[in-house]
């Protein structure tokens, strides 16, 4: 047997064909849109997966500020930050968020998704949330998707 067709090919950030993706969050609840964008920002969805490599898409999404969230999580979870000073403790709902940075929580929970490392720092940066229909990434051309055919 020819030993080199058993060999494991990695994708390294070169030879990376990155897309870009235009995901609608109008209507979708926000834990699972944000478990489907990191899936899609890791590039599990892809057969060269690497897992120590950033191959995945950019993805650009759109109309944050209409996401919606099941239960009472809307007021009922927090979101707890400390500014570094003695009871500097901060705590925020959902629903403040969402009337004052409605990009925030999607952020926060694509960012917990992924991995807690170098990587997981780069993967933030292939994501691009808008709480409105407009977007600067034109120029990209972004291909609509939609998410329920992502079997994350």
């Amino acid at each position: 047997m020819d030993a080199l067709s058993y060999k494991t090919k990695f994708v390294n950030l070169a030879k990376s064909e990155k897309d870009w993706v235009l995901v609608d969050a109008e209507n979708q609840v926000a834990g699972r849109l944000a478990s489907k964008v990191a899936y899609l920002l890791r590039g599990k969805h892809k057969t060269s997966f690497t897992p120590h490599t950033d191959s995945g898409t950019n993805v650009v999404i759109i109309n944050a500020d209409k996401i919606r969230f099941t239960g009472k999580k809307l007021t009922d979870k927090e979101y707890i930050r400390y500014t570094g000073y003695p009871g500097g403790q901060r705590f925020a709902t959902p629903k403040f968020l969402l009337g004052t940075k409605p990009t925030e929580v999607l952020r926060l929970a694509i960012h917990g998704m992924l991995p807690k490392n170098r990587l997981g720092r780069r993967l933030n940066t292939n994501v691009f949330i808008y709480a409105g229909t407009e977007h600067n990434q034109e120029a990209q051309q972004p291909k609509k998707i939609d998410l329920s055919t992502i079997k994350a």
